[in-house]
């Protein structure tokens, strides 16, 4: 079956070249282009994509305001084209925290947009998001806990336990309903992997910090970790965490990519695992892939507790699924138990 893309941006040069990038593709054809989101809306009265691609920044009507109608109209998959820049960064995580399936960014040289890596990932991503569209999986909403303002004194204590979380597509929005539930006084610290480019995950932590009772932040290399603290892993950089003599510090590196990803959930996971004298919870969520599946492994072989999203809740189940084939998962929850599983287990 031919997926139908409707191409909406507005350069028409861009236009051109991700619709020639993605019909080279059997499965794919594009039959609809649009210059900006009120002519993409026009024509949406009249036809139904599989997917849509949609840039962030346009003249008329912008990305963000399309996204808005077509989530509220429509039942359609949207892949955000976003900037490298700051402002892109923190436009395409309100997207995605508006409903927009995923992203792919904009190549500064936009003809690096039609290099054989950048095509397969955009096409990658097309064919994923047809799949969901078919599958109608739900979406997960929950009351936000009341925000509470936050007192960080210079003599914050360890964790006794480390709470590792990896997850990919469908991630951003699923963190939002994990992340913000956990209250402030913990007795844990969170590592957080989320497939993300440099610049996006700090755009995510900050968006995260702004809705958590709990401090959320993008790791530094050497930090120590403290309880009431989520560190999220930068884009591009590995995360791992190392037993020393102060307690337990992050060291990020960007060593060689590990399951198609740096960062990479099952390197984050292992370091994790071989920390003595702390209790460990791993949890998976939507993505796809298997990035996790060894390092949930680690975890549940060292004593700890594991935990996937199940695949009702699952934007993309690839992720979760790959670690429970893997025999290592002790509880399998839709996302909107997985919090209140964590506050269980640390007794809050």
């Amino acid at each position: 079956m031919t997926i139908k893309v409707m191409v909406i941006d507005d350069s028409a040069f861009m236009r051109k070249i991700i619709s020639d990038s993605l019909k080279e593709d059997k499965d794919i054809d594009v039959p609809w282009t649009a210059k900006n989101g009120q002519d993409a809306l026009k024509q949406l009265n009249d036809v139904t994509p599989d997917v849509i691609t949609l840039d962030i920044e346009m003249p008329i009507m912008d990305g963000i305001s399309t996204l808005r109608e077509i989530v509220r109209l429509y039942n359609i998959p949207v892949i955000m084209l976003s900037s490298l820049t700051v402002s892109g960064a923190d436009s395409t995580i309100k997207a995605l925290e508006i409903g927009a399936f995923d992203f792919v960014t904009k190549p500064t040289n936009i003809f690096k947009l039609n290099n054989e890596e950048e095509k397969h990932k955009l096409i990658e991503k097309v064919k994923i998001a047809a799949q969901v569209k078919r599958n109608s999986k739900s979406n997960t909403t929950l009351t936000r806990p009341k925000k509470i303002h936050r007192h960080f004194s210079s003599k914050e204590k360890e964790s006794e336990y480390i709470i590792s979380i990896g997850t990919s597509t469908g991630g951003p929005k699923a963190l939002q309903l994990v992340i913000p539930q956990i209250p402030a006084n913990i007795n844990g610290s969170i590592l957080v992997v989320q497939h993300m480019p440099k610049g996006f995950t700090k755009s995510l932590a900050s968006r995260l910090d702004s809705m958590s009772n709990i401090r959320v932040k993008e790791a530094e290399d050497g930090e120590r970790l403290l309880r009431g603290h989520c560190y999220i892993a930068p884009g591009n950089y590995h995360m791992t965490a190392h037993q020393e003599k102060d307690g337990v510090i992050l060291r990020l590196n960007q060593d060689a990519v590990v399951s198609g990803h740096r960062p990479s959930v099952d390197v984050m996971m292992k370091s994790v695992a071989e920390i003595k004298n702390y209790n460990k919870i791993g949890i998976i969520m939507t993505g796809m892939g298997s990035d996790g599946a060894n390092g949930m492994k680690s975890i549940f072989d060292s004593g700890g507790y594991t935990i996937a999203q199940d695949e009702e809740s699952s934007i993309v189940y690839g992720m979760p699924k790959s670690a429970i084939n893997n025999g290592c998962v002790n509880k399998i929850l839709p996302l909107n138990e997985i919090s209140n599983e964590i506050i269980s287990i640390l007794g809050v």
